[in-house]
């Protein structure tokens, strides 16, 4: 499959996007390989970074996005996705190679984080078809309304990145982890 084109730095990208990619930088450490294909549309770029950093002020905590983050990016197969979440999960989010594990498959060792996990992980799976039954596993567990919304957002946008990845064939910019998927 021919691959997108992604600028190679930022001085490469769309002038329009060049301040957005900066600003991603410092959250990054650099500007990574999605930001940078995602830049080619100024338009995509401002959408993935405003929603990224309204989710950071949400209510769930960062451990909990970040589960949710391994768990779709297991289900949608994106190892770009998968390789990037779990580095961040071991190096700036502190979760061990046994919860990663329970990430991955859809679970977390945390009994209130599971059921965060678990409904991220049939989301990405079913696409979208949901019960009854899941949304009164997730209040049973503590998250409200606005919470629950907050987990399909993480979902939704973990989900985006993979297909963006997907048809970007982004090169993997973090140590490669494949996904179960694609083995």
């Amino acid at each position: 499959m021919p691959k997108l084109r992604t600028p190679a730095t930022i001085d490469e990208a769309p002038l329009a996007s060049r301040a957005m990619l900066r600003t991603a930088a410092e959250r990054f450490g650099r500007a990574r390989n999605l930001a940078l294909l995602l830049s080619v549309s100024p338009a995509a770029l401002r959408g993935y970074l405003a929603l990224l950093t309204a989710l950071d002020g949400g209510t769930l905590d960062a451990q909990t996005a970040q589960r949710i983050a391994l768990a779709t990016a297991e289900a949608s197969g994106c190892p770009y996705c998968l390789s990037l979440h779990i580095w961040r999960a071991r190096n700036r989010i502190g979760l061990d190679d046994a919860e990663i594990t329970a990430n991955r498959n859809g679970a977390s060792n945390d009994p209130q984080a599971d059921a965060a996990v678990c409904f991220a992980a049939k989301l990405a799976r079913s696409q979208g078809a949901i019960g009854d039954d899941d949304l009164r596993a997730l209040k049973a567990a503590g998250f409200d309304d606005g919470q629950i919304i907050e987990i399909v957002l993480h979902a939704g946008l973990n989900i985006l990145a993979g297909l963006i990845n997907k048809v970007g064939d982004t090169d993997v910019d973090f140590p490669l982890i494949k996904t179960r998927k694609a083995d």
